[in-house]
């Protein structure tokens, strides 16, 4: 760590500039993380799988002149720069380039010992893009603050402890990855960074779980479902594993109750929290779900206020619908060079001091229950207006998922000629076992209002992802569906 440090201030980099992480998942990435924030830089992680024009992009769009990769990337790099850009330096390749280079062996010449640069907790960290998938990706920021808040809150939370192992399945750009650079190293405990060939199959990934004893896993659902059912768990021994946490959108309850059947000495935990904020409420499953009941997003936890205002900034009353704002100590600095989208995504709360409470804008719709439990009812963007009524097209996504033969379901509007919302309806099955069309439509005939039967329903292989692992809904959508 200090040793790249070390380099990266030799090179000139200087505290705030930002430093691209152009790394599959590797040792490289924790060296990588540690010696920027090290050096008091900013480390921009980059996914080497993008098109070469949204690489481009980032880096120009962030400032970048120096990119840490390896020999893997080789050919990539090649391609990228025959396009003039901001890089100056790539660290991690060998000399004949058209920049300057430096291997990863001459990095480990440099001093060990700690650079002298004065890093305060409000100086920025990292920026991760969101993906992007269309439109312009945004750059959040975050700083050490808001990444050592994360990682205090989530180790208590989890309990974690030295003796944990956790299994780091998140590649770097996507916000889940950092429970494993920051909160299992503040507690002494180890992490386990999955490979790419590990991700890729379910049965390798299950493997990996048993061999290194992995006692907490935090992935989005459809890494687990995939070990649900290709991972020849009934092969693997997962006594070690105490603990799954899972977040990044909803697990459906079939598979999350045939996971949790099998898996009855786990603790399971619902994690919510846009990555503007790192995460800001939890909810620990007491029992296996009901079909019928959705998961709740559970409480706020520590340090952290929020808000449920209706379309006037109101606040609701309890089982109203609102959306939900946020305050904490994780929250993000803003959006990189973009004051006009963080203007609009915060909201500021006045006080009798004459100062502002300042809150994030999730674009989520919630109520509080009863018990007190935050439910989840979709996103503001997510409500459409469907032959003159209103449309919570979640409802009709998880209508469809209740189907025992329905494995994964995207929804979806598209505009007709008519400029009218057309709801339309992507699902991938169980099995190749043939499924009808028709039949899917009279089973929503009996679950869902007339009016929010979709009107165009297809049956795939495989549903598109955002680099993250989330269904894209947004390349669906994109298709010429009329």
């Amino acid at each position: 760590m200090n040793q790249l440090s070390n380099g990266l201030l030799e090179l000139g980099i200087k505290k705030g500039d930002r430093v691209g992480i152009f790394l599959n998942r590797s040792i490289e990435t924790a060296i990588a993380i540690y010696g920027v924030m090290n050096a008091g830089a900013v480390y921009v992680p980059i996914d080497p799988n993008l098109s070469l024009e949204r690489v481009r992009f980032l880096i120009q769009d962030c400032g970048i002149q120096c990119l840490l990769s390896n020999k893997a990337q080789s050919r990539k790099l090649q391609k990228l720069l025959a396009v003039e850009t901001n890089l100056k330096y790539i660290i991690g390749l060998k000399k004949d380039w058209k920049l300057e280079t430096i291997s990863w062996e001459a990095i480990f010449q440099f001093p060990t010992s700690s650079p002298k640069v004065r890093i305060l907790e409000h100086d920025l960290a990292y920026i991760m893009y969101t993906s992007g998938s269309t439109g312009t990706p945004k750059g959040i920021m975050h700083t050490h603050h808001s990444g050592l808040s994360y990682a205090k809150l989530s180790a208590d939370l989890y309990d974690l402890h030295s003796k944990d192992i956790f299994g780091n399945h998140a590649p770097l750009f996507f916000d889940i990855s950092t429970f494993g650079y920051f909160s299992v190293p503040l507690k002494g405990a180890t992490t386990v960074i999955a490979t790419d060939a590990h991700v890729k199959m379910p049965a390798s990934l299950s493997q990996l779980i048993d061999e290194e004893r992995v006692s907490i896993w935090y992935s989005v659902p459809l890494a687990l479902i995939q070990m649900l059912q290709r991972g020849v768990l009934e092969e693997r021994n997962w006594e070690n594993l105490r603990w799954i946490l899972y977040g990044g959108e909803p697990f459906p309850i079939k598979h999350l109750r045939a996971l949790m059947e099998r898996l009855p000495q786990t603790r399971f935990s619902n994690v919510y929290g846009p990555a503007e904020v790192n995460q800001c409420t939890y909810y620990h499953l007491p029992e296996l779900p009901k079909k019928e009941e959705p998961i709740p997003l559970g409480q706020i936890w520590d340090n952290t206020e929020m808000l449920i205002l209706d379309e006037k900034n109101e606040e609701v009353a309890t089982g109203v619908a609102g959306e939900l704002l946020i305050r904490s100590a994780t929250r993000m600095k803003a959006y990189w060079q973009n004051p006009a989208l963080t203007e609009q995504s915060l909201y500021q709360q006045k006080t009798e001091y004459g100062t502002s409470k300042i809150f994030y804008r999730t674009g989520d719709l919630v109520m509080l229950d009863e018990a007190g439990r935050l439910q989840f009812l979709g996103r503001k963007d997510r409500q459409i207006k469907s032959r003159g009524y209103r449309v919570e097209l979640d409802d009709v996504e998880n209508a469809l998922l209740e189907h025992e033969a329905v494995n994964e379901a995207a929804v979806f509007s598209i505009k007709d000629q008519e400029e009218t919302n057309v709801i339309c309806a992507v699902l991938t099955l169980k099995s190749k076992k043939q499924l009808a069309e028709k039949e899917l439509m009279a089973y929503c005939k009996n679950k869902l209002n007339w009016y929010a039967i979709p009107q165009k329903l297809s049956i795939v292989e495989d549903l598109p992802r955002t680099p993250s692992g989330k269904i894209d809904r947004k390349v669906l959508q994109a298709r010429q569906w009329i």
